[in-house]
């Protein structure tokens, strides 16, 4: 297990390997298709989320209490819906982590590659273990509605989080794929008894 604190650095990212799991602590925003949109569009000086920061592909489940925000539930978006705009948010923005669930493809692995960035994977349906981890320090582009707004979070022992793409593009979906290959081919191939 490794604990991490963001903002993180290229190193802690590139010394991180394939499978390693990790729990995180620091700000950390979430970004998902819209906010991604807005990102590619927008200048520096009116992007809310920090160069070398950790995006979250979320749109959290929030209740308003007082001025301020309740996360209800915190679990992770399906990726590959940011997989055309990913790459360019990354070489933008020098993200250092994206945490997610389902992996992402080639162009934003190669990215990931040149820029220093890796993929955490969350476990599905985990929303609410997420949320009692983070809460809120502010939200920006509500424009875009709840779920698509860039939300600001503090993150304490959040995780567990995989790592399913490294900084080098190594990626644990890519070798799944191929175990189960083999696999399906060694079995169409023996003779039934």
């Amino acid at each position: 297990m490794i604990v991490l604190n963001a903002p993180l650095s290229e190193s802690d990212v590139r010394s991180l390997r394939l499978g390693d799991i990790v729990f995180l602590n620091g700000d950390i925003f979430t970004a998902r298709d819209r906010a991604h949109a807005r990102i590619i569009a927008s200048d520096f000086d009116d992007i809310p989320i920090e160069r070398g920061s950790v995006i979250f592909h979320c749109g959290p489940l929030v209740r308003r209490v007082g001025s301020s925000w309740l996360i209800i539930s915190a679990g992770p978006t399906t990726s590959e819906r940011m997989n055309a705009t990913a790459p360019v948010v990354i070489e933008k923005l020098r993200i250092r982590a994206i945490i997610g669930k389902g992996g992402m493809g080639a162009s934003v692995r190669d990215a990931m590659r040149r820029c220093g960035c890796v993929y955490l994977a969350m476990t599905g349906g985990a929303g609410v273990l997420a949320a009692i981890r983070a809460s809120v320090k502010n939200v920006y582009w509500t424009d875009l509605g709840l779920a698509e707004a860039v939300w600001h979070l503090h993150v304490e022992d959040f995780g567990p989080l995989v790592v399913s793409i490294d900084a080098n593009g190594a990626s644990l979906y890519d070798e799944v794929l191929k175990k189960a290959r083999a696999s399906f081919s060694q079995k169409r191939g023996s003779s039934c008894p």
